[in-house]
């Protein structure tokens, strides 16, 4: 009990940080104009800060299975959910709800590409140790190439110029460096104040990172509503609820039991089994020629229904597989 109280609370005070972050859009305290220089800080400065600290001196890391096979599961796992959601979507309008061709796309982009940055790391740095958190960062490279490749391709039916440009970038680029780093044995406390500095500014990036996620949801709770009748806003958010909250999560705990072979990778997998659909697909569907209607509605819709069932799942397959 004491645990699942535990996986409550970490759930809850994510949740509660993005709340914090949609009101002070409404007080006008963080402005849409600062969006975009707090986003580069993030991506280009405090991430790649939390990665090091995640990743050096890292024991795990040193193990090929916890290398090479969780960006081969991230990239599964993610192409499974669009796949299976472009599948439903192709059941029709009257099913679905989903009536136009750019709708269909990006539901199943939306509900295929689960948080796996944001909350996640939050959970994990509450739940377990450094090891755990440096694979999650592993696992997550295999994310983002599944992101660029199959789901660019499913929103927009082709790659585009210089698709790969987008993987190579801060986070990806200091996950290199990082397992370089620790796989050299480069030890953290030896680099001083420089170590110190990086660990400050990691402290730093997901209570920023969350204020800017719930500043984006504000911005997005009202688009486009002439569009979409009752109706057809009940089945969109009823297929991609069940699929996302309901199916894929116990697709991802057998994947948890069968396939990741360190009880890192496990954790990552059943942390991942509880999330809902990131947040990032609003703005793939507003640049790519995307329905940034359904993807707001299924981005909140399954982002307010897993506050009850990411506790379930993750302290169920936790229970389940014994990893507490």
């Amino acid at each position: 009990m004491q645990q699942w109280i535990h996986i409550v609370g970490v759930v809850v005070s994510v949740f509660l940080a993005m709340g914090i972050g949609a009101l002070v859009r409404r007080l006008g305290w963080l402005t849409a104009e600062a969006d975009a220089s707090l986003f580069k800080l993030v991506i280009r400065l405090l991430m790649p800060c939390l990665i090091l600290q995640a990743v050096m001196g890292n024991q795990s890391l040193r193990a090929l299975e916890n290398l090479a096979l969780p960006p081969v599961v991230g990239y599964g796992l993610c192409a499974l959910g669009i796949g299976m959601a472009a599948l439903i979507a192709r059941l029709g309008p009257g099913l679905t709800g989903l009536a136009t061709p750019e709708q269909r796309r990006t539901f199943a982009v939306c509900v295929g590409i689960f948080n796996y940055g944001f909350i996640p790391i939050p959970l994990v740095q509450g739940l377990f140790d450094r090891s755990t958190l440096g694979v999650l960062f592993v696992h997550n490279v295999g994310v983002d190439l599944a992101i660029w490749t199959i789901g660019l391709l499913v929103l927009t039916g082709s790659l585009g110029r210089g698709w790969w440009k987008r993987i190579i970038n801060p986070p990806s680029v200091a996950i290199v460096a990082a397992v370089g780093f620790n796989l050299l044995d480069v030890r953290p406390e030896t680099l001083g104040p420089v170590w110190r500095t990086i660990e400050l500014l990691a402290d730093a990036a997901i209570p920023t990172s969350l204020l800017l996620v719930g500043a984006t949801i504000a911005d997005e709770l009202r688009p486009d509503e002439n569009l979409y009748t009752a109706g057809r806003t009940t089945r969109i958010i009823s297929w991609a609820v069940g699929l996302r909250l309901l199916i894929l999560p116990a697709i991802f705990l057998l994947v948890a039991h069968y396939v990741a072979a360190t009880v890192e990778l496990q954790r990552v997998v059943v942390i991942e089994s509880g999330q809902a659909t990131a947040v990032f697909p609003i703005v793939m569907a507003r640049h790519y020629g995307g329905s940034p209607g359904v993807a707001v509605r299924v981005v909140l819709a399954s982002g307010l229904l897993s506050l009850l069932t990411m506790p379930l799942w993750i302290g169920g397959g936790l229970s389940l597989l014994g990893l507490w």
